[in-house]
C-alpha cells in the first residue's frame, strides 16, 4: 500500500514537473520592434509564438521620437530587438544604453542595396531633381516629456540637436515590396535563432507571408498600368517613397527631405510651386505622421489637388485598414491611383 502511494506521488510529481516544463516551452518569444511597420511583420511571420510590442506607436513619427523611461523598461525585458537599420533610428543607442539592452537584435534591412539621397544629410536645397529610375537596386508621441537621456547636460543637448539627422542613405526601404521580401527573410532567420525549438513555424508563417506579399506586389503593378507613366507625377510631405517610385515608376517629389521634421525654406516652395505647375502635377498628398499645413499651401497656390492620406512611416490604428504593412502598401496605392487615374 504504502509503495503504491510512493509510486502514485511519483507520477503526480513528474506530471507536475512535465506541466511545467511545457508551460515554460509555451511562452512566447519577447520581441520589441523599433516601430509600428516591423512589429506587423513580426506579428505576420511570429504568430502565436512571439509577444510583439512596438516602441514608436502606430501614427507615430519615429524622425521626431523621444523615448520615456517605459521605452527603456519596454526594451530592457525583451529576448529580441528588430530594428530597421540604415540610420533610421537616430534615437536607439540612448535607448538602448538607457535599457541596458545587450541581447540579439535583427536588422531588417540587412542585405539590402539601399537607395542615395543626392544630397545627404537631408540636404534638400534644392527640390526640382528627379529620383533616377534607374538604379540596380530598389503624431506626436503623446506621453510625457521626461525623455531618456544616455547622459545629462551638455552631451545630453548634443544628442538631442543631433537625433533626427539621417545620413546619405534612404532608409525608407519597406516602401518596396519587392524588398520587404528580405525584410520577412531577416525576421525569420533572427527569430529561427532567438528560438529554434519553433523553427518550422517561422519558416512556414514567412513563406505564406511572402505569397501575399508577392501577390499584393503583382496586383499594384497590374493596376498602374491604368495610370499613363508620364501622369504618374505627386507631391509628398516628405522623402519617404523613393523606393516605391522605383519599384512603379512614379516620381514622388519632396516637401522635405528624409527626416519629417525638417524646414523647407521660401526658395524651396517656390521652386516645387514652379515645378508643380510647369509639368502640370495633378496632385499632392499628406502624410500620417506629418503636418498638413505645408500641403495645403503648396496645393492653394499650385492648384493642385489633395489626394489624401499617404502612410509613410507608421500604421494607422487599428480597425483603420491601414493597421498591417500589407493595408497600408494596399491603401497607399488606392490613394494614389484614385488621384492620377485619367
Amino acid at each position: 500500500m504504502k509503495m503504491r502511494d510512493l509510486y502514485s506521488g511519483r507520477t503526480v510529481l513528474a506530471l507536475g514537473l512535465l506541466a511545467a516544463s511545457l508551460s515554460v516551452q509555451a511562452e512566447p518569444l519577447r520581441v520589441v520592434s523599433s516601430f509600428s511597420i516591423l512589429n506587423d511583420m513580426v506579428k505576420e511571420i511570429g504568430g502565436d509564438k512571439v509577444m510583439a510590442s512596438t516602441i514608436v506607436p502606430v501614427n507615430g513619427d519615429a524622425h521626431s521620437f523621444e523615448p520615456r523611461p517605459s521605452d527603456a523598461k519596454t526594451l530592457a525585458s525583451a529576448q529580441l530587438l528588430v530594428i530597421n537599420g540604415l540610420e533610421f533610428e537616430t534615437w536607439l543607442p540612448r535607448l538602448q544604453q538607457a535599457a541596458g539592452y545587450k541581447g540579439p537584435q535583427i536588422v531588417a534591412t540587412e542585405g539590402i542595396t539601399p537607395l542615395a539621397f543626392e544630397g545627404g544629410q537631408d540636404d534638400h536645397a534644392d527640390h526640382s531633381h528627379d529620383h533616377d529610375h534607374d538604379h540596380d537596386h530598389e503624431p506626436a508621441h503623446d506621453h510625457d516629456h521626461q525623455h531618456v537621456r544616455a547622459e545629462e547636460g551638455e552631451q545630453a543637448h548634443s544628442d538631442h540637436a543631433h537625433s533626427h539627422q539621417h545620413g546619405s542613405q534612404d532608409p525608407h526601404a519597406w516602401q518596396s515590396l519587392g524588398l520587404a521580401q528580405i525584410y520577412v527573410r531577416n525576421i525569420s532567420k533572427g527569430l529561427e535563432q532567438a528560438d529554434p525549438a519553433n523553427a518550422e513555424y517561422y519558416q512556414r508563417r514567412a513563406k505564406d507571408y511572402a505569397q501575399r506579399i508577392q501577390e499584393l506586389d503583382d496586383s499594384i503593378k497590374t493596376r498602374l498600368q491604368a495610370v499613363p507613366v508620364e501622369k504618374r507625377k505627386v507631391i509628398t510631405s516628405h522623402d519617404a517613397f523613393s523606393y516605391m517610385g522605383k519599384a512603379y515608376d512614379i516620381r514622388f517629389i519632396p516637401l522635405v527631405g528624409v527626416s519629417s521634421q525638417a524646414e523647407p525654406s521660401a526658395r524651396d516652395i517656390a521652386q516645387i510651386i514652379q515645378l508643380a505647375r510647369r509639368e502640370q502635377i495633378q496632385a499632392i498628398f499628406v502624410e500620417n505622421t506629418v503636418s498638413a499645413k505645408l500641403v495645403e499651401q503648396v496645393a492653394r497656390e499650385t492648384g493642385a489637388k489633395v489626394g489624401g492620406t499617404l502612410y509613410s512611416d507608421a500604421l494607422g490604428v487599428a480597425g483603420s485598414g491601414v493597421d498591417t504593412y500589407l493595408g497600408m502598401m494596399r491603401s497607399n496605392t488606392d490613394q494614389l491611383i484614385k488621384a492620377l487615374q485619367p
